[in-house]
């Protein structure tokens, strides 16, 4: 599990350009988007595309998407649970 959410976090960065955050940065715990990492919708599309193409997983329910969204650690909890590559 903390391979998968270091990967995350360095799929994030990488993936949304985020030039100011070093993957050192981000809390396994740390809100994804508003205060937190301040991400917004078009990074959740990202986010959704990412989901697809590397671990097979796709979101169809927006709702479902913000609560999988949440932090590191549930979104890595919810990969290891739905992963289909």
């Amino acid at each position: 599990m903390e391979s998968l959410k270091q990967e995350l976090k360095e799929n994030i960065v990488e993936q949304l350009n985020l030039e100011d955050i070093a993957v050192e940065d981000i809390n396994d715990n740390d809100i994804l988007f508003g205060d937190g990492l301040g991400l917004d919708s078009i990074d959740a599309l990202e986010l959704i595309v990412m989901l697809d193409k590397n671990y097979g997983i796709k979101l169809s329910d927006p709702k479902e998407g913000r609560a999988i969204f949440e932090s590191i650690e549930v979104l890595a909890k919810y990969i290891s649970e739905h992963r289909t590559k």
